[in-house]
């Protein structure tokens, strides 16, 4: 399993794509002027407390005031509001908590007004960037997350992720990390953790500290509201958050980004800076070289295709995600309809794991699969998917299948969705009319081709739109060369100016249409 990270920079924005395999995966996007990201903490003023909802809008200097709910404050919010309040002001200057006097503990199921008041000064973090018409949530249980472990302010608990299994490897790395955590912080071991010595462990620490005294002395004087840690730019976080051994390549279009990129695996992996790659062809885009803008073509659409013949359909409404899952007209190899049934079940599994990473949906996804008779089947199905979304950093959580096939899944949104046009204007120049792009219907047409090829057609013609027909038959080996080295069939293709954009049928040798 080798995994690639892409990174494209623009002057507006920078695009990374994450293959496995050579297969897409992830694709983000970090635009110029987000200034509202995930994990950014700003120092902000409270507009005021709805006791109707037990939460306060805070102003952090988005169009729309930020949405603090009462469990979002942690339990150590008297000991933050007071620590704010004497650094801002400039009568703590030791911003080590080693001797600082924590207050009691809220009350866990209090109530909003007894905590907080309007115009008071508060420490907050992004946890959900803005979406639609929402400004973003907010929380005011700090964390600052690095390579192994995330420093948590104002705590005491050591937690050990749960992904890793070995019972001996927790107590070494609880007991290590006691060891070198300074009072007044907690920490929470990160799954990359493992096996890691001390002194890795360490070195991150101390970097965490920095950055968090860094951060306490811009409150000092500090004007509301105003961002006084910021995450880490896009292309360190996710190497934060997902290098590992398994990478083969990091390949990047920008120089300063690859120096920048380069200096951060050298940190993280010194071993692994030699897969950091510049890519300096002028003539052929980073995108188009790894063929990531083909796959975007196809996996963005409302119809998503997939191996033999089988096919997703996504749909979205206000309220979840929906996916049905289509069988299509391929031909039954297996033994039975149980058998094909739980095939195809198997490889939508899979493809509904990997649309939910690239587009990062969110909250509630129902998959309408074909239904499966034996309770055997529906559980390897369901086990299936569970192994499938291990890889999946968002939190999510997946119902067995209901007595109606379907499967529900909720999956949290941080940030909003990836959508991306799959469809151009009508080139037969119908105004205001879109259509799918010239590569969305090549492999509808190659799937086509392969039912027809499976019967006895001593000739096949293909008939299409000029368009179409020279994309089919231009370059080498062309699309079409590729049908007759796999098939052993030369098809004729026969370019039709009557035919609209989109448009295409199959004749035999007599020049009749195939069905």
């Amino acid at each position: 399993m080798d995994k690639e990270l892409i990174i494209r920079s623009s002057p507006e924005a920078v695009d990374f794509a994450l293959l496995k395999d050579g297969k897409l995966i992830e694709l983000h996007k970090e635009e110029d002027g987000n200034n509202f990201a995930v994990g950014d903490v700003f120092i902000a003023k409270v507009r005021k407390a709805v006791p109707g909802l037990n939460a306060a809008f805070v102003n952090v200097g988005y169009e729309k005031d930020a949405f603090l709910h009462y469990h979002d404050l942690g339990p150590k919010m008297s000991s933050l509001l007071k620590f704010t309040k004497s650094v801002s002001t400039g009568k703590l200057k030791d911003f080590s908590l080693k001797n600082y006097p924590f207050e009691k503990d809220i009350d866990k199921d209090g109530k909003i007004s007894d905590v907080l008041k309007s115009n008071q000064s508060i420490l907050v973090q992004i946890v959900k960037e803005p979406i639609s018409t929402k400004g973003p949530r907010i929380s005011s249980e700090l964390s600052i997350a690095g390579r192994y472990i995330v420093l948590v302010p104002f705590s005491d608990r050591i937690s050990i992720s749960q992904k890793i299994e070995s019972k001996e490897e927790k107590e070494r790395l609880k007991r290590l990390v006691r060891s070198i955590t300074p009072p007044g912080f907690g920490v929470i071991v990160r799954t990359v953790a493992e096996g890691k010595k001390v002194a890795e462990l360490d070195k991150d620490l101390q970097t965490l500290l920095s950055r968090w005294t860094a951060m306490c002395k811009k409150l000092y004087k500090a004007n509301h509201p105003a961002k006084v840690l910021g995450e880490l730019n896009k292309a360190s976080s996710m190497l934060r958050d997902i290098f590992n051994d398994s990478f083969t390549g990091i390949h990047v279009d920008d120089d300063a980004l690859y120096e920048q990129v380069k200096e951060y695996v050298q940190q993280i992996a010194p071993k692994k800076e030699s897969i950091v790659k510049l890519h300096q062809s002028s003539t052929v885009p980073i995108f188009e070289k790894f063929g990531i803008e083909r796959q975007i073509k196809t996996a963005f659409g409302k119809t998503v295709s997939m191996s033999k013949g089988a096919y997703l359909v996504i749909e979205h409404t206000e309220a979840l995600h929906v996916v049905d899952v289509n069988s299509g007209n391929r031909s039954n190899k297996a033994n039975s309809q149980e058998d094909t049934a739980l095939e195809v079940n198997l490889i939508s599994a899979t493809e509904v794991a990997r649309q939910l990473r690239l587009r990062d949906m969110g909250g509630i996804i129902v998959i309408d699969f074909i239904d499966l008779n034996t309770a055997e089947h529906r559980k390897k199905l369901f086990n299936h998917l569970r192994d499938e979304m291990k890889d999946d950093r968002a939190k999510h959580k997946i119902l067995p299948p209901s007595k109606f096939g379907l499967i529900q899944i909720t999956r949290q949104r941080v940030r909003p969705e990836m959508n991306i046009k799959t469809r151009e204007d009508n080139p037969n120049g119908f105004k205001g009319e879109e259509v799918e792009a010239p590569i969305n219907i090549v492999p509808k047409i190659t799937h086509d081709l392969e039912q027809i090829l499976k019967k006895d057609y001593k000739k096949v013609t293909l008939n299409t739109h000029p368009f179409i027909a020279a994309f089919l038959t231009k370059g080498f080996p062309s699309i079409r060369s590729k049908w007759f080295f796999e098939h052993k069939k030369w098809v004729k293709i026969q370019p039709r100016d009557a035919y609209t954009y989109l448009e295409y049928h199959f004749n035999d040798q007599n020049g009749k249409q195939i069905k």
